[in-house]
Formats: structure tokens, C-alpha cells, sequence
């Protein structure tokens, strides 16, 4: 099991998977807006999405979780 963290404080402006979708190492499943800049966040590891815990346009703060990979 792995999880995806958000890097930085910021709000979340894409969400790029659901829920039982497979994911690999690297594939963009967030993108967080912080300072203006929108951020890729990548999933860390291969998994599927087995929650997800943000939708569009929660603020999010460094090292909430975002979704959990199982």
C-alpha cells in the first residue's frame, strides 16, 4: 500500500484518476495550484486507487493525504 502526499500547501485544481483505476510509477494523478503555479503531483509506485480523499478545489496543506494506493 502506498499514499500520495501533497507536497505543498496549495489547492487542488485536477484530479486525473477514480477510484479503482491502475496507476504506474510516475503517471500525474493530482495537480495542485500553489503560488499560481499548478503542480504535478505523480503517483509514487504502481497500484490502483483505492481512495481518494480530495475533490476540485480543496485547499490542502504539505503532507495531507490525497489518495491511498493499494
Amino acid at each position: 500500500m502506498a499514499v500520495i502526499e501533497a507536497p505543498m500547501v496549495g489547492k487542488i485544481v485536477g484530479v486525473n484518476v477514480e477510484v479503482g483505476q491502475a496507476v504506474a510509477e510516475d503517471d500525474e494523478v493530482f495537480v495542485l495550484e500553489s503560488m499560481k503555479m499548478e503542480n504535478p503531483i505523480y503517483a509514487p509506485a504502481n497500484g490502483t486507487v483505492k481512495e481518494i480523499k480530495v475533490k476540485e478545489g480543496d485547499v490542502v496543506n504539505q503532507g495531507d493525504v490525497l489518495a491511498v494506493l493499494e
